[in-house]
């Protein structure tokens, strides 16, 4: 059974930080681009950031790029998300997720996700 659990989330004002993590269990990173999505009330779902191992590659979302790092501890199955120069328009609940890909995760198919984590940005 895949698992993946979200925590570190919190209130913090604008321009502050917050490192998310996800544990995952039940899964190899190596099959899989994991991240991080987001979606606030009324919005879309975006996805924000993920890591593919296999390709060596990092994806970020243009509204996030140069503010948010995603890391992932392959040993220890954990995915972590450090958040900086904070906004408002960050609020949201953030999932950790995963996707068979990149393609797959740029169209938002995740097969597998967490219960989420708010994060909460004040002005």
């Amino acid at each position: 059974e895949v698992q993946l659990v979200e925590s570190g989330g919190g209130l913090v004002q604008a321009g502050g930080s917050l490192r998310l993590r996800c544990t995952a269990s039940g899964l190899s990173f190596r099959d899989y681009c994991i991240g991080w999505f987001r979606q606030a009330p009324g919005k879309e779902r975006e996805g924000v950031s993920c890591f593919s191992i296999r390709d060596s590659f990092a994806y970020y979302s243009d509204s996030v790029k140069g503010r948010f790092t995603i890391s992932i501890d392959n040993v220890k199955n954990l995915v972590y998300l450090q958040m900086n120069s904070l906004k408002p328009e960050d609020t949201a609940v953030y999932y950790c997720g995963a996707a068979s890909d990149l393609r797959t995760w740029y169209e938002g198919k995740y097969d597998y996700w967490g219960q989420g984590t708010q994060v909460t940005v004040s002005s």
